[in-house]
């Protein structure tokens, strides 16, 4: 079957003594965060790959961290970390300063599991993806105020199965990978349903284990199938762009675990091979 790709330019990998790393962000100085959750840290790069300083230990005192798995960065350059095991989220300066936390409440029927948050760009509200209890909840993070509760356990709007890694647009539009249900969600700030992206497959279009997703700066929607070892393209509407591909081949891109994904202002993809225990870093050829 035919199929549209989107080609990528390959700048550079960082390999830093990873242990499993599963999500990525880059703030507005083009720094490279990267949670390396066994390892209870967060490792932080240059834009050229080159290591820069670490921060956080195992724990749970303040700064640090237990199996940590989802970030976040507002416009301020302030680092939000889904500090998983603690059942928590903390909140660093750029330079990885413990500034403040916000416990997760569980408000379903399992203890509390925040996997990602994502942040509107002023950074007062958050919205966390609680995993096990299959719901999203809406944070004051200034106050630590729990605002709102989206979804319930199901497979029909606003319901879960998992819901992972997520990603905030244009502080409005929440997409939210919906692991089991093999999709990605996407709700407004208010949790109105929107849209569904993809559903259970493997051809194009379709998920057999989604984990990450990513928003560009023109809506583009990247979705990465753990499984399948791909990333694939859609527009704001949900409907099937393109996949990730390898110039050198023409062919589909492939890679080892692709679980947190980010593209830059610069149109540049960030991918975390869990498995591979790396972050490959590309340029989008777009046309």
């Amino acid at each position: 079957m035919a199929v549209n790709l989107t080609m990528v330019r390959h700048r550079f990998d960082i390999v830093k003594e990873f242990r499993q790393p599963s999500d990525v962000a880059v703030n507005g100085e083009g720094d490279i965060y990267v949670v390396d959750g066994v390892n209870h840290c967060v490792k932080v790069f240059g834009g050229d790959g080159r290591f820069l300083f670490r921060f956080g230990t195992r724990g749970a005192g303040r700064g640090e961290f237990s199996y940590p798995l989802g970030i976040d960065i507002d416009q301020q350059g302030r680092v939000y970390i889904a500090d998983t095991g603690n059942r928590r989220i903390q909140i660093f300066t750029a330079r990885g300063r413990f500034l403040s936390l916000v416990p997760v409440e569980s408000t379903g029927e399992k203890p509390a599991d925040p996997v990602d948050i994502g942040v509107t760009r002023d950074g007062t509200v958050g919205f966390v993806s609680d995993n096990d209890n299959h719901h999203i909840l809406k944070y004051d993070l200034v106050s630590g105020r729990l605002l709102a509760r989206f979804g319930k356990p199901g497979i029909e709007r606003k319901e879960f199965r998992y819901p992972f890694l997520v990603s905030l647009y244009k502080d409005k539009y929440l997409h939210i990978v919906d692991v089991i249900n093999t999709r990605v969600q996407v709700l407004t700030d208010t949790g109105k349903f929107v849209t569904f992206i993809g559903d259970w497959g493997v051809e194009k279009g379709q998920f057999f284990r989604p984990k990450g997703v990513a928003v560009d700066r023109d809506g583009l929607v990247y979705v990465s199938d753990s499984y399948m070892g791909v990333i694939q393209v859609f527009t704001s509407e949900g409907h099937f762009e393109s996949v990730i591909g390898d110039p050198e081949t023409g062919t589909v891109k492939r890679f080892k675990t692709p679980v947190g994904i980010y593209v830059d202002r610069d149109d540049r993809l960030y991918v975390v091979e869990m498995f591979g225990e790396r972050v490959s870093v590309f340029d989008l050829v777009k046309n």
